[in-house]
């Protein structure tokens, strides 16, 4: 049952994080969606890739928080409350899937990889490449930053 709550936050806070206008909320839900992606993962008995994944989700937060505070311009109008709701609805019918249909009891496949090792020990290109992604975030950024400097002398 609580992988299944943890499951619809996770949807929920996504589409959140995808569908809120302003950055900053934007982010805020990202943060969720990183936190309850970690808990999952320990709940799994991975703890070194959760670890990983707050790592990686607090350092990718805040390069978003930064850039999305410094180079987005403010909304004029305010999200209303009714799509928010909208949102928030359409996140939880994504989720039935996930409450419903999910599959419990032992399997007909044995391996002698336990769920954690598979995520830490077999996991070394898609490493590699989220780091490439912040790196390449960070310097666009960094590069943004500087035109506009140079564009106010």
């Amino acid at each position: 049952m609580i992988l299944e709550v943890l499951s619809a936050g996770l949807i929920i806070s996504a589409c959140l994080a995808i569908f809120l206008d302003e950055a900053v909320y934007s982010v805020a839900a990202l943060a969720g969606a990183f936190f309850f992606t970690a808990l999952l993962y320990v709940l799994s008995g991975a703890l070194f890739v959760a670890i990983f994944q707050f790592g990686v989700g607090v350092g990718t937060l805040s390069i978003l928080f930064l850039s999305g505070e410094m180079l987005s311009e403010k909304p004029t109008k305010k999200t209303s409350l009714k799509s928010t709701l909208k949102v928030l609805v359409a996140g939880a019918l994504l989720s039935l899937p996930a409450i419903f249909l999910s599959v419990t009891g032992p399997t007909g496949v044995r391996t002698e990889v336990s769920f954690g090792e598979a995520l830490w020990d077999l996991r070394a290109i898609d490493v590699v490449l989220q780091g490439l992604v912040i790196m390449t975030v960070a310097l666009g950024i960094a590069i943004v930053l500087y035109e506009r400097k140079k564009g106010e002398k």
